[in-house]
């Protein structure tokens, strides 16, 4: 879950983890998810950074950073499940809870409008995530989701979706111990309602439901650094559309480099190099999935994924996730895989454009094929597509290819978190397996 730069959200965080220490039921999931408050306030806030709240929290502390005493593992027994509240919290007045249905084309519709409106903004307002309604119901009903977890506020009168949590189960192994997990995503006010602090309410009432399920540790990612990353990584951005990026202010035209030059310069083959390079479908599957276990088994950090996740993660879906594989020509084993899926951000402002098309990559197999090989096809089957710019964080292999492919680094770091269980020492961004979206 990368935490989203949300304002108003941010103010909320504020007045929770100031004052008096957390209530009882204050546990993993919620202390989780007022971390990710607490980095909105502080991403916009820098005076602001403190850390008091984490340092009473089960997470890795910079004071413990050299204590090769502490075990890998769970910092914190779980909570009693007898002890977890039973009833949901309290809205102000005027206010309702509404479990979403995303089965429901209706209200997916109004949770795309909601967060297409309201949802995250880079500091310049100048892109805003545009989540497509496609997206949502992959991001929120992986396998044995709980449809509970995904919680709106209605306005009690008029019966419109003014706010919004998600949570979604997850198993990550953590080196050899492979752990019940939850994401939390997609926190949303409308920017209406801010002054009404609903975010606190939402981020105790998603941790409740959580807690039911007897799940106690979650892994995310922030912008900003707090005790303590298991590892920090940074976004690469790679052209597809330059002289797009140029025009709406994502990138610019670089010293003594023409507009001409520079589309050359990225200018991509017009279909795949590789024998074999195709598709995924359905029959891939459990290829696929011997495959991508095989490779992630040499990572500390990774998901633990079956058949049914790959079938739900990585089967291709048109704007959502998109897969590709080598075949080989000859023995028709599936030796090589590749995947990124669509983030589109609307561009604000602009005279000339309304969506930024961005491909993300998401996991890359590469065994008999070069990896930067493998790459560079997924880049022409995006430029196909229409994707405006192709983006990749530095885990895994990912920097054998960065910069032999024209990748730029972006200009932030993206810090990786397991709340409630205990990596000694850290990673390197090369020893994570995890992408989250």
């Amino acid at each position: 879950m990368a935490a989203p730069n949300n304002n108003d959200a941010a103010s909320a965080s504020a007045s929770t983890s100031e004052g008096a220490p957390a209530a009882p039921e204050d546990t993993s999931i919620e202390a989780l998810a007022r971390r990710v408050q607490e980095h909105m306030t502080l991403a916009n806030n820098p005076s602001a950074r403190r850390h008091k709240f984490w340092e009473t929290q089960p997470v890795g502390q910079f004071r413990d950073a050299a204590d090769v005493s502490l075990p890998d593992g769970a910092i914190e027994p779980p909570t009693p499940l007898s002890e977890v509240r039973a009833d949901p919290y309290p809205l102000p007045a005027a206010f309702e809870w509404f479990t979403c249905d995303l089965d429901d084309d209706a209200l997916l519709a109004d949770l795309y409008a909601l967060l297409a409106h309201n949802y995250v903004e880079d500091d310049e307002n100048m892109f805003r995530f545009n989540y497509s309604p496609a997206f949502l119901r992959w991001a929120l009903r992986p396998p044995s989701f709980f449809r509970a977890w995904h919680i709106g506020v209605r306005a009690t009168e008029s019966k419109k979706l003014v706010a919004f949590i998600s949570g979604v189960p997850a198993r990550i192994r953590a080196r050899d111990d492979v752990v019940r997990m939850a994401e939390i995503n997609f926190l949303c006010v409308h920017k209406k309602l801010r002054s009404k602090r609903l975010a606190p309410v939402l981020i105790r009432e998603v941790t409740r439901r959580v807690h039911q399920e007897n799940i106690w540790q979650a892994a995310y990612t922030a912008g900003v650094v707090l005790p303590t990353p298991i590892t920090t990584c940074r976004y690469w951005h790679r052209s597809l559309n330059p002289k797009k990026l140029i025009d709406v202010g994502f990138s610019r035209l670089g010293p003594r480099m023409t507009m001409s030059r520079t589309v050359r310069l990225y200018k991509l083959p017009d279909a795949p190099l590789t024998p074999g390079f195709r598709q995924m479908e359905l029959r891939d599957v459990a290829p696929v999935t011997r495959l991508l276990r095989a490779y992630l088994a040499r990572y500390v950090v990774a998901p633990d994924f079956d058949e049914l996740d790959v079938e739900h993660w990585l089967l291709p879906q048109e704007d959502v996730v998109d897969s590709y594989l080598v075949e080989s020509p000859e023995t028709h084993e599936i030796t090589d895989f590749c995947s990124f899926y669509t983030l589109p951000s609307s561009v604000l402002n602009n005279p000339n454009y309304s969506t930024l098309k961005a491909a993300y990559s998401y996991y890359n197999v590469a065994v008999k094929t070069p990896l930067q090989q493998l790459m560079n096809d997924a880049l022409i089957v995006a430029k196909q597509k229409n994707y405006d710019v192709f983006n990749a964080l530095d885990v895994m292999e990912n920097e054998a290819f960065l910069k032999e492919l024209k990748f730029g680094p972006g200009d932030g770091q993206l810090h990786y978190y397991l709340y409630n269980y205990r990596i000694r020492n850290g990673i390197k961004p090369s020893e994570l397996g995890l992408v989250l979206l």
